[in-house]
């Protein structure tokens, strides 16, 4: 052999020895981009878990929050309810009060007094029950323009009695935690 033959073989060799190496680092390089491609997918599906336990999170808290809302709007909606029908018995509450400030006076009708009085007690039983409370006023306490509605001004007895009240016209109510009727006072000047 010729030292150019050999010299062709060597490049030959070479040539299937480059070639050999391009394959085998195409090989690795495809498997390493199907590795790659294998974990995208992975990490594609981890993403999409994590953004579907996000959603569901955010759903299901959504979900508390209207159950909570609901259950206080019906709260508020049977207190609203009861208090049309508390509204509507305070003038038969005046009445019966103002039946049994006449039957006092009259000797004759004890009887009556009794009955009435009996009848009275269980309303204002079965109405306190329900969450109805009066307001208490008394005369001499401090007008307070939050809490009482001033009927009128009358010149005061004595001057200590000057931006009190002198008179309860009407007594107040509260039915849980809202006033629904003021008291109404006459104040002194």
């Amino acid at each position: 052999m010729s030292k150019k033959d050999k010299n062709n073989d060597i490049e030959k060799e070479q040539v299937v020895d480059a070639a050999q190496t391009e394959t085998v680092e195409a090989e690795a390089q495809q498997e390493t981009q199907e590795e790659a491609e294998t974990l995208t997918v992975e990490e594609k599906l981890q993403e999409e878990l994590k953004q579907e336990k996000d959603k569901f999170l955010r759903i299901f808290a959504e979900f508390e929050n209207y159950k909570k809302r609901t259950s206080k709007e019906r709260v508020e909606l049977f207190k609203t309810a009861s208090q049309d029908v508390m509204v509507s018995m305070l003038p038969v509450l005046d009445d019966f009060e103002r039946a049994l400030t006449h039957i006092e006076d009259d000797k004759e009708a004890e009887e009556l007094r009794k009955g009435v009085l009996l009848i009275y007690q269980k309303l204002i039983n079965t109405l306190e029950q329900k969450g109805l409370k009066v307001v208490k006023v008394e005369k001499g306490d401090v007008f307070n323009a939050d809490n009482h509605e001033a009927i009128t001004q009358v010149p005061a007895p004595t001057d200590d009695m000057k931006g009190k009240i002198i008179d309860v016209i009407e007594k107040g109510y509260v039915l849980g935690e809202k006033v629904i009727r003021f008291p109404k006072v006459v104040i002194g000047q």
